[in-house]
């Protein structure tokens, strides 16, 4: 059985971390908070009570279902809204009536990017993880605990059991490898 000292620890220590990922997952900061603190509140209330050890697990499938969850209500929001949009509509060709042409993607959300840039991205990704791949293991792993996982220095170099100051070195090699290898494949970041 997990203490409340040791629940509150949990959530404390995953916190940026679940931010970060649905943040990636949902693309909106105040719906990516939305959702770690609904993930959090439902871990506290029905699996408290569940050894400190499968807090973790217990807590990522929370995540991601209240992700899915987020996902699902968009879905049946975007549904009543082209349901209500369309009864303004007097188009007199209403057999090639689409809703969805009545519902417009926010600017600057992932809906609202041409076909184009979303290969684009797709593409400079592919190769952004091909060179994260080719740098040197310890390199590649200082760079994706900081980079991707957000650890700060000193949490990196304690999971690497190096100094910090070799952490700051791997992550420095690393960053002017990447940004050598993308330049040379004419891709400017």
């Amino acid at each position: 059985m997990a203490t409340d000292k040791e629940l509150s620890d949990f959530l404390e220590d995953v916190e940026r971390r679940a931010f970060k990922q649905a943040l990636y997952a949902v693309r909106k900061e105040e719906s990516a908070l939305d959702v770690v603190q609904d993930a959090m509140i439902k871990l506290a209330e029905k699996y408290g009570d569940k050894p400190a050890a499968e807090l973790p697990m217990l807590f990522q499938r929370i995540l991601q279902n209240t992700i899915r969850d987020y996902f699902r209500r968009e879905k049946v929001r975007s549904s009543w809204i082209s349901l209500f949009s369309s009864f303004g509509n007097k188009q007199e060709d209403q057999e090639n009536f689409d809703a969805m042409d009545m519902v417009e993607a926010e600017e600057g959300s992932y809906g609202a990017e041409t076909g184009l840039v979303k290969l684009e991205r797709k593409q400079i990704l592919e190769l952004i993880e091909h060179e994260v791949q080719n740098l040197p293991a310890r390199q590649r792993e200082a760079f994706l605990m900081r980079y991707w996982q957000d650890l700060n220095v000193a949490e990196t170099a304690t999971a690497m059991g190096c100094s910090e100051g070799s952490v700051k070195t791997h992550c420095s090699r690393a960053t002017h490898t990447l940004a050598q290898a993308l330049k040379a494949k004419g891709i400017y970041l």
